[in-house]
């Protein structure tokens, strides 16, 4: 494997080598379910989907785990100012996220966990660290992780303890012994469901964010995996504290961290709190799924992406370039080529392979369509059909090909109501010139409309209130 990726804690770009050959392991930080997904939860989606295809294309075999989380402070509150269970709450949501990723071509996880189905696994976690010295309980029902018992503790984010601001997941606590300290386990409170908790050895309660992703990549990756990640907000303290607690426990955790940049509008990071979020539902009504994706590919992932009123229109008309020589070349030549195991050109493996560089794999998409463009106009159908599998093949790769499920099955059932609005236009046209005829009395060229339509499988029948027709059923 010839991959080199950014690796967030060395701050370096390094050859990626798997803990065992052929076989790689990915968690990727999901989503909390609070609300609906929004452009800036589906980048990192659709990055770490590639990373997934581009292993997956260079032969290896990917268990890739991404999380929910369905319990969480916000969910709590927003689910009560709703009126609703927190556990309906957390459901909604989740189905949008999951009707997004699928909305956009990303596959399904080889397994996507539930912080609420580990919580025994986060018990045995937590009695780990206070055998090890590096938790505590504090109040009853609290349990804290103490940082200042782990001397690596800032090593992902290169920073030091003493420059780092307290803590701020239990903003009220005074029963920590340091305000660098996190919440493993935060105790049930009077306010909140009866049901939102769980009996543990140190009283009721429910999880702290940190310890649930680190017990669910501990669950199913093992106690050292290949590769984690997300969203570049994630780096501090989400993931500096996970590193922190599974190091603590004796595992090795996470060999490599990948993290994607920001998506950005007029320069501000998408916020709930600030307004300015693109909700996914709102970015479909106004683009073809393949677009937005298109767009989210077309950045290479370290890089900000500011999205604009242009984005949209600028990134439609790049992928129409690319779609019209597939269908136009699909259609003198023919779309079944099996691509999956076809080669691809030397510059886009080169482009891939140095950290997943999309916008220079794209440039080579690109400069290959150009090429089956002209060998299109020049009737050199080899050097086309070579054109558009290599083209396809490439698109395979980054989840783009049209031809391909699951867009080709989308393409499929999004014609059929526009066949069935054309047709009832072409019909409804007969039939008022069949009308015409009739009123002209001209009944042979009535007559001859009616059978052109029985021939074309379309049965009319006159009625007091005007012609009906319906679709014969043959036979």
């Amino acid at each position: 494997m010839s991959l080199s990726l950014h690796d967030s804690a060395t701050g370096t770009v390094r050859p990626f080598e798997p803990l065992r050959p052929g076989h790689v392991g990915i968690y990727q930080c999901g989503a909390t379910v609070q609300s609906a997904p929004h452009i800036g939860h589906l980048r990192p989606a659709v990055v770490f989907d590639i990373l997934r295809r581009w292993l997956e294309r260079s032969g290896a075999e990917v268990r890739f785990i991404r999380n929910v989380t369905d319990i969480d402070d916000k969910i709590l509150a927003k689910a009560a100012a709703a009126g609703q269970p927190w556990w309906a709450w957390a459901g909604r949501w989740e189905r949008a996220f999951t009707a997004a990723y699928q909305a956009l071509g990303v596959a399904a996880p080889t397994y996507e966990p539930r912080a609420t189905g580990v919580v025994p696994d986060m018990i045995a976690f937590i009695e780990r660290l206070i055998g090890r010295g590096h938790a505590y309980t504090g109040r009853p029902g609290n349990i804290y992780f103490d940082v200042r018992s782990y001397p690596d503790y800032g090593s992902l984010t290169h920073q030091r303890l003493e420059d780092l601001a307290s803590q701020d997941d239990e903003p009220e606590a005074d029963d920590k012994h340091d305000p660098h300290d996190f919440a493993l386990w935060k105790a049930a409170k009077a306010s909140e469901p009866a049901d939102a908790s769980w009996q543990t050895p140190w009283g009721r309660g429910r999880p702290g964010w940190h310890l649930e992703c680190s017990t669910m990549a501990l669950r199913y990756l093992g106690e050292t995996f290949d590769i984690h990640g997300g969203g570049i907000d994630l780096r501090f303290p989400h993931h500096e504290n996970e590193l922190a607690q599974s190091r603590a426990a004796g595992y090795g955790f996470a060999r490599h961290w990948v993290h994607n940049a920001f998506v950005t509008q007029a320069g501000v990071k998408m916020s709930k709190s600030l307004g300015n979020t693109l909700l996914a539902s709102e970015l479909l009504k106004q683009a073809e799924p393949l677009v937005l994706r298109y767009v989210l590919t077309a950045a290479h992932y370290r890089s900000t992406l500011e999205f604009s009123p242009a984005t949209l229109p600028e990134a439609a008309a790049a992928w129409e370039r690319i779609v019209g020589f597939v269908r136009r070349a699909g259609e003198r030549l023919g779309a079944g080529q099996t691509v999956s195991g076809a080669a691809l050109p030397a510059a886009f493996v080169a482009a891939m392979d140095d950290d997943l560089a999309t916008a220079g794999a794209l440039a080579v998409v690109h400069d290959s369509v150009r090429r089956g463009n002209t060998a299109l106009a020049d009737y050199q159908d080899d050097e086309a059909l070579t054109a558009l599998i290599e083209v396809r093949a490439m698109l395979a790769v980054l989840g783009l090909d049209p031809l391909s499920e699951p867009w080709s099955s989308a393409s499929a059932s999004s014609a059929a109501p526009r066949a069935e609005a054309a047709l009832s236009a072409l019909v409804e046209s007969q039939l008022e010139a069949r009308a015409a005829a009739r009123a002209a009395r001209d009944f042979d060229a009535a007559d001859a409309i009616r059978d052109r339509l029985a021939a074309a499988g379309i049965q009319v029948e006159d009625s007091p209130a005007g012609p009906r027709w319906e679709l014969s059923s043959g036979g």
